[in-house]
C-alpha cells in the first residue's frame, strides 16, 4: 500500500476512533441535561446552535492556518486532543453550563481539526477518487460511530444508568485515534513558498468560482432549517421510544450513513456531484416531512434509516465538490469557508427550531427544515449547471 492510501486508511481510523468515542457520549447529553439538569428543549437549541456555530465558524480559520502553514497534521492532531478534554469535563460537569464548557472545548477541537483533515484526504487522493475518499472516510466514521452507540444502547437495558462512568470509558478510543497519527504522513509541501504569499483572503473571495457561490448560499439556506439532530431524539423520545430505544435508533442512522457513504463516494465519481448532492436535499425534506406528522412509531424507525442515506449522499459529494473547485493553495480556506457558512446558520436554526417547538409543537422544527432542503435542491436543480466539478 503506498503513502497515498495507507493516509486515507489512518485518517479514516482517526475518525472510526474519534466517532466511537463521541457517539458514546452525544446521544446521552441531551438525555444527561433534561434528566439531571431539567433543561428544556429550547434551551437545548441554544446550546447546540452555540457549540455548533462555533465549530463551524472555527474551520474557516484553521482551514487559512493550514493554506498558509501546511501544517495540516499538527492542527488536525490538536484539535482530536480536545475530544479526550471534553470526556473529563463532562465527568467533573456540576451544572448545565458546566455541560455547555465542555461542549465548547470539544466543538473547539472539531472546528479545527475538520478543514486540515479533509485537506489531508483531499491531497491523498486523485482527482477521480475525491469523492472514494471522502466516502472512505465517512464510512469508517459512521462504523465507529454506530459501535459507539451499541456500547451505550447495551449498558443501558443491562441497568447502567451512571453518566459519568460512560463519559469517562470514553475517552479510551478518543486516545486510541490520536495514536493513528503516528502512522500519518503530511504531504504539500511544495506549497509551502506560494501559501506564505497568500493573497489577501476577501480578495480571494471575489474570485470564487460561481458554481461554488451558488453552492455556498444553498448551504445557508439548507442550514437554516437543518436544526441539531438533537431534535430527532427528542422528537422520538416524545413519541414514546424510552431513553435506551432512543439510544438504538440513532445507531440505525449511524449503520446506515455508514453502509451507504463508499458507495455513494464512488457513484459521485462516477456521475457528478450535482446529482448526490440534489438528491441529498430531496431525502431530507421527505425525511424531515415524515417526522413532523409522523405518530406511528414503526415509521420513525424507518425515517432514521432514511436518514443516513441522506448523510451518506451529502457528506461525500459536498467535500469532494468544494475540493475540486479550489486552487489547491485555497484549498482548505475554501473547505473551510462552507464550514463557516453553514456556521453562520446554525446558531439561529437550532434556536428557532427550539422556539418553534415551545411555541407550536414538536412538528412545527420539521416542517420548516422539510421547506428550506426542498428549496435548497429546487435552487441546485435550477441554476447549477450540470457538471462534474
Amino acid at each position: 500500500m503506498d503513502t497515498k492510501n495507507k493516509n486515507s486508511l489512518f485518517l479514516g481510523l482517526v475518525s472510526f476512533f474519534t466517532d466511537f468515542s463521541t457517539k458514546m457520549v452525544y446521544p446521552l447529553v441531551p438525555l444527561y441535561l433534561t434528566a439531571v439538569f431539567g433543561v428544556t428543549p429550547s434551551l437545548i437549541g441554544l446550546i447546540e446552535g452555540l457549540v455548533d456555530s462555533l465549530a463551524n465558524l472555527l474551520k474557516l480559520f484553521s482551514g487559512r492556518i493550514s493554506d498558509r502553514f501546511q501544517k495540516k497534521k499538527a492542527v488536525a492532531f490538536a484539535g482530536y486532543s480536545a475530544g479526550v478534554l471534553y470526556k473529563i469535563l463532562l465527568v467533573i460537569a456540576g451544572s448545565w453550563g458546566a455541560v455547555l464548557f465542555a461542549k465548547i472545548v470539544d466543538r473547539f477541537g472539531k472546528g479545527i481539526r475538520t478543514t486540515p483533515r479533509d485537506m489531508l484526504i483531499a491531497e491523498s487522493a486523485g482527482k477521480k477518487s475525491l469523492g472514494k475518499s471522502f466516502g472512505l472516510q465517512k464510512m469508517l466514521d459512521k462504523a465507529g460511530s454506530a459501535l459507539g452507540i451499541l456500547i451505550v444502547y447495551f449498558l443501558m437495558i443491562g441497568g447502567i444508568q451512571d453518566f459519568r462512568s460512560i463519559f469517562m470509558v470514553s475517552a479510551i478510543p478518543a486516545v486510541l485515534g490520536l495514536c493513528m497519527f503516528f502512522f500519518i504522513k503530511e504531504g504539500g509541501q511544495n506549497l509551502k513558498k506560494q501559501s506564505k504569499q497568500q493573497t489577501p483572503f476577501f480578495a480571494s473571495l471575489k474570485k470564487l468560482d460561481k458554481g461554488l457561490k451558488l453552492y455556498l448560499l444553498v448551504v445557508l439556506l439548507f442550514t437554516l432549517g437543518n436544526s441539531s439532530n438533537v431534535f430527532l431524539l427528542l422528537r422520538a423520545q416524545a413519541l414514546g421510544f424510552d431513553d435506551a430505544s432512543v439510544i438504538l435508533l440513532f445507531f440505525a442512522f449511524t449503520v446506515s450513513t455508514s453502509v451507504l457513504a463508499l458507495p455513494l463516494g464512488k457513484l459521485s465519481d462516477k456521475i457528478g456531484r450535482k446529482v448526490l448532492l440534489v438528491s441529498g436535499y430531496l431525502v431530507f425534506s421527505a425525511v424531515y416531512l415524515g417526522f413532523a406528522v409522523v405518530v406511528n412509531q414503526a415509521f420513525v424507525i424507518a425515517l432514521f434509516i432514511i436518514f443516513g442515506a441522506h448523510t451518506a449522499m451529502i457528506s461525500g459529494a459536498e467535500r469532494a465538490f468544494v475540493s475540486e473547485i479550489a486552487k489547491p493553495e485555497l484549498r482548505g480556506t475554501l473547505l473551510g469557508l462552507k464550514s463557516t457558512v453553514a456556521g453562520l446558520s446554525l446558531l439561529p436554526a437550532n434556536i428557532l427550531a427550539g422556539l418553534l417547538w415551545d411555541t407550536f409543537d414538536a412538528s412545527a422544527p420539521f416542517a420548516f427544515g422539510a421547506g428550506m432542503s426542498l428549496i435548497a435542491a429546487l435552487i441546485l436543480i435550477l441554476f447549477l449547471k450540470n457538471e462534474r466539478a
